[in-house]
């Protein structure tokens, strides 16, 4: 984590951009702390920065969580365990299906 004031910030962003992608940069103001700056070294670290601090996100993953505290849900050890059930096509699929032509 490194610490710099906002005016050497405002002076050379693209600078700390760069240090950013390896480690927090805290700006400060008059001193203290007054933001942080976080890089990403790739798209996938923005996608996973975008998820954990998406509320909808979190909202599901807590669902999910009481879901399986409450004995809902199949431990992912047991997967492998239940019948291939597969995806079952709604009834527009079906319908669709039916109707097309054979090739």
């Amino acid at each position: 984590m490194k610490k710099v004031a906002l005016s050497e910030v405002k002076d050379d962003l693209s600078k700390y951009l760069r240090v950013a992608e390896n480690e927090e940069v805290i700006i400060t103001r008059h001193g203290k702390p007054a933001g942080i700056l976080i890089g990403f070294e790739s798209e996938d670290d923005w996608f996973d920065y975008r998820l954990a601090n998406d509320p909808r996100f979190l909202a599901r993953i807590e669902s999910a969580r009481k879901s399986l505290r409450e004995g809902r849900g199949v431990k992912i050890e047991d997967l492998d365990k239940r019948p291939n059930r597969g995806i079952q096509p709604t009834r527009r699929q079906k319908r669709r299906r039916a109707a097309m032509p054979d090739r």
